[in-house]
């Protein structure tokens, strides 16, 4: 018992030592942050009251600002359907795309890295640079923006789509296999059926992500509440920014309520 006790005191011992040398070492990797920036903490928390006095005294709307609320929500609208159309459009070619790349139902290992490396290439290139890649191409318009969050919502779903299809159970699988059914029955039948609830689970989430990423979109390739945005923030009209903010905010509150309700009923 005594030896027990030792040694629980040596592990509580380490643990305690281990947090101090990790906090010190972040305080280290703050302090150079702060020198190499140049950047003054307390001036920094001093400035917090300032800016919120700021705020509130430049960005409470009135009410000749709220008669621009319909064309504020006409365009939220058109981000909300570019955003949920490209998750869409994304999902399905993710489905195909994780079907060739998933371990359990590859039809060879040239389809499954091929698939993998287009994905992770899709996935890791920021939608910015998708945007700014796109709009030399393409223009300032509503194509752009869908192709850009097209291809990143493609890399993001693929991925989690593999882990999904690799993640359920092989036994309908196998069944269905012994009882030499087609490739595609067996895709159909047990993959797609086994799958769908979680796959769907993540297209809500997507769609989520992309409603936010297509504000940002807006502003580079001039189209949806991002072009809105950029056009009063050019023109220092704090006011109608307030305005487009608060219903960006209460867009992603809603669709964020709605989609965390619909994946709980799937899932449950």
């Amino acid at each position: 018992m005594e030896k027990a006790h030792i040694q629980d005191i040596n592990i509580i011992k380490k643990k305690h030592y281990r947090l101090i040398t990790v906090s010190i070492v972040i305080l280290i990797l703050i302090g150079l942050a702060s020198v190499v920036t140049q950047y003054n903490h307390l001036e920094g928390i001093a400035s917090i009251p300032i800016g919120f006095s700021w705020l509130l005294s430049n960005m409470l709307f009135s009410s000749a600002t709220l008669s621009n609320l319909p064309k504020v929500l006409s365009l939220l609208w058109d981000t909300i359907l570019i955003s949920f159309i490209s998750s869409v459009v994304a999902a399905i070619f993710a489905v195909v795309f994780a079907i060739l790349g998933s371990k359990v139902m590859a039809v060879n290992r040239f389809f499954m890295y091929t698939a993998k490396v287009i994905a992770s290439i899709s996935r890791n290139i920021p939608v910015v640079a998708w945007a700014l890649i796109l709009v030399v191409s393409f223009g300032t318009n509503a194509a752009t923006g869908f192709l850009a969050l097209f291809f990143t919502s493609f890399g993001f779903l693929v991925r989690a789509f593999i882990e999904t299809i690799d993640e359920m159970s092989l036994d309908t699988i196998e069944a269905l296999r012994a009882t030499g059914a087609s490739y595609t029955h067996i895709v159909v039948k047990a993959v797609l059926t086994e799958s769908l609830p979680q796959m769907f689970s993540w297209v809500l989430f997507m769609v989520e992500t992309n409603i936010r990423n297509a504000t940002l979109i807006g502003i580079l390739t001039g189209t949806g509440i991002g072009y809105l945005f950029d056009l009063y923030y050019k023109q220092l009209d704090y006011q109608m920014i307030s305005l487009i903010t608060l219903a960006i905010v209460f867009a992603v509150l809603i669709i964020e309520f709605i989609s965390n309700y619909i994946r709980r009923e799937i899932l449950r």
